[in-house]
């Protein structure tokens, strides 16, 4: 099966699954990028068994829009009780590497906003340890050479993805040659720098649920 096959199954599987989230009245998070929107094309088929959706990003809501599935600002949703989002790589603790599509920061803010995060993902996307894809850091542009030198200073390697503005109106930087061995522990790091907006690990707040393939079959995973 092609990978966009499997990812329109991952992307029906969550339709699914939220399915009993969902009342007249609820508001659901939805998250960027490939697979996301995969979820957002099947959630269309059910638009009227809900309220509306907060998006992580611009791309996100014309997405949400073209389906004719109302986007409501998160200032105005409250409390989530669900947030459906991929990942660029998940580890066995559900601790998460995002921000391939450059929304990380309001991917975590949506995130944290909500009482469920399911991740779907394709198995390519899990991980023994993360690493392997780079860290994106989403950096204020004046602080982009000096996060760049801290950053090498803990033995990664950024590199300024360069033409890229995030829906922020910042920059990204992508960081290879990183081994993460504790992700609570350096997501706290580097969010501490001044200049640094967030970085994409997602370790304190975790996914929940985790749906991914295995051969062609779709696997509900809850957090160990």
């Amino acid at each position: 099966m092609s990978t966009t096959l499997i990812k329109e199954k991952i992307g029906q599987a969550a339709a699914d699954y939220i399915d009993p989230f969902l009342t007249l009245e609820s508001i659901i998070g939805v998250g960027t990028g490939s697979t996301a929107n995969c979820f957002i094309d099947s959630l269309a088929q059910v638009r009227h068994r809900f309220a509306g959706a907060v998006a992580s990003s611009a791309a996100t809501e014309e997405r949400l829009r073209a389906h004719q599935i109302p986007v409501v600002s998160l200032n105005d949703a409250g409390r989530l009780a669900v947030y459906v989002d991929g990942a660029d790589e998940i580890d066995p603790n559900f601790s998460m590497i995002k921000g391939g599509g450059a929304a990380l920061t309001r991917e975590k803010i949506v995130a944290a906003a909500s009482d469920t995060f399911v991740c779907i993902a394709d198995a390519t996307k899990a991980v023994a340890c993360l690493g392997q894809f780079p860290l994106p850091v989403e950096v204020i542009p004046m602080a982009r050479s000096l996060i760049a030198r801290q950053l090498a200073a803990i033995g990664g390697s950024p590199v300024w993805r360069e033409g890229t503005i995030t829906d922020n109106g910042n920059v990204i930087l992508d960081v290879h040659d990183l081994t993460i061995r504790d992700p609570k522990q350096l997501e706290f790091e580097i969010n501490q720098w001044p200049g640094v907006v967030t970085c994409g690990l997602f370790a304190a707040r975790g996914a929940d649920i985790l749906l991914i393939n295995e051969g062609d079959s779709i696997l509900v995973k809850k957090r160990p």
